[in-house]
């Protein structure tokens, strides 16, 4: 069992860090919202992979693999979501225009705001954070196809299935934690220089354009 263990952590850890939909949006919503709210949009990423897990235990993931109509709905959902966040991007991006010669003002009471450094808090925005990183997640369903095929290859012959499945999730969705909250914690450090008008305007631009390129890519596979 350890020796599948010490295998899928390897192999995780280079799915984590590769870049994806879950990179862009911590990296939006650590621009956007702060620290606190970033790490939220993690933990709601490491919540999709359990709601995957689960769905590959019970075999709604093989449903998934076996019917195209379905997987390709999921898609189409997910699609429009990553589209929709990237337009949103976009159009920060524009709306900031106007402010590329001028550095704001620091926000008294965002700078009192606990645990946040600096970012204004915004009624709810904690939980509008996790559910976004969840919806991301859950709307991939290339995630429930790479666990389907995956993870019985890390299951020993004669282990409990469901049981080692949720281990095997929890090691990716600590490793998710791990990395995307240390993204978030450069963007914390780099603050200074990322809320720099002409420099958030070209990474909301960056990140809206990446977003919009992934929805876009997955709907072409899909009409294809």
């Amino acid at each position: 069992m350890l020796t599948s263990l010490i295998g899928f952590t390897v192999v995780a850890t280079l799915l984590t860090v590769s870049p994806g939909p879950d990179f862009a949006v911590v990296l939006r919503t650590a621009l956007g919202s702060g620290r606190r709210a970033a790490l939220c949009a993690a933990f709601g990423i490491a919540a999709g992979c359990f709601v995957w897990g689960v769905a590959g235990a019970v075999g709604l993931t093989a449903m998934l693999a076996a019917s195209k109509a379905a997987y390709d709905a999921l898609r189409i959902a997910g699609a429009l979501y990553l589209v929709w966040l990237g337009v949103q991007a976009l159009r920060s991006a524009r709306a900031r225009r106007g402010t590329d010669g001028t550095v704001p003002a620091p926000d008294a009471a965002a700078a009192d705001a606990p645990g946040d450094g600096g970012a204004p808090a915004v009624p709810g925005g904690s939980w509008r954070a996790f559910r976004g990183g969840l919806l991301t997640n859950v709307l991939n369903p290339k995630v429930g196809v790479v666990y389907l095929s995956l993870l019985p290859q890390f299951i020993p012959h004669g282990a409990p299935v469901v049981a080692t499945t949720m281990l095997l999730v929890t090691v990716h969705a600590v490793l998710g934690v791990l990395w995307l909250g240390g993204v978030t914690l450069a963007v914390h450090r780099a603050r200074a220089v990322l809320q720099r008008p002409r420099v958030r305007r070209r990474l909301d631009q960056a990140t809206g354009g990446v977003l919009v390129a992934l929805g876009a890519a997955v709907g072409f596979e899909v009409a294809s």
